[in-house]
């Protein structure tokens, strides 16, 4: 019988508020989270529940005001500036909503960006920037612009300079917000696919119940508390099978 995966993303009992007195804002009031390795975790929740105030502190954009969070066993909390912008570099990909491109560079050399502020030799970059863009299936675009490039194929791009750097983790933040239907499947059926076969832990804040389904799991936050954590219908493994 296999172990269980273990644990990645654990909080323990995290608050976060924002201002003082008539003006505080209890973003997260006291929530206890585990995402284990392998796993593909849908945040949802209507606008002020608190889904992104979690996202921004599994990504070390913010930290808690109270309580623990814990990256693979250890407090972040602990951890000076500096180290947890190291975390962020080797251990956490982002993808946006609106794709955070550089216009007038190829997708080749956006995908490589991650990689130049990890110190990479030029060969290896190339060669791991290349392998991304095939990844996402888009090894034909390298060479072209963002300009040149239909939002979905933009998208992918991100996607690619995301998993570049082979992340423990990659957090996806409404990652179809600007895409229309079909593009958005897309999408999904990608990170699906990367889930699987690269077994990257994917993390990804969506309001569109249809997008969540692509998920083994959507937890629901609700007035920066959990209101429900279960397996989605669909599972996302299951999609890509």
């Amino acid at each position: 019988m296999s172990a269980a995966p273990h644990a990645l993303v654990e909080f323990r009992a995290v608050r976060k508020i924002y201002g003082t007195g008539e003006s505080e804002v209890r973003a997260l009031a006291g929530v206890d989270l585990i995402i284990r390795d392998g796993e593909f975790v849908a945040i949802m929740g209507p606008s002020g529940s608190g889904k992104s105030t979690c996202m921004n502190i599994i990504g070390c954009l913010d930290t808690p005001s109270d309580g623990e969070y814990l990256f693979r066993g250890v407090s972040v909390g602990t951890l000076t500036r500096d180290q947890r912008a190291l975390l962020r570099r080797h251990y956490l990909g982002f993808v946006f909503q609106g794709f955070n491109l550089l216009k007038r560079t190829t997708a080749l050399e956006n995908v490589e960006l991650p990689l130049i502020y990890r110190g990479l030799p030029r060969r290896e970059r190339h060669e791991r920037a290349l392998a991304a863009l095939d990844a996402v299936g888009l090894a034909d675009r390298a060479g072209h612009t963002s300009a040149e490039l239909s939002g979905g194929q933009q998208q992918r791009v991100a996607i690619a300079r995301a998993i570049a750097s082979e992340p423990a983790v990659l957090l996806a933040d409404e990652p179809t917000g600007n895409l229309d239907t079909q593009r958005s499947s897309e999408i999904m059926e990608l990170l699906v696919r990367l889930n699987v076969e690269q077994n990257i832990t994917i993390v990804m804040v969506t309001h569109e119940a249809d997008m969540a389904a692509f998920a083994n799991r959507a937890v629901i936050f609700r007035d920066g508390l959990i209101a429900s954590d279960s397996a989605t219908k669909g599972g996302g493994r299951k999609n890509a099978s």
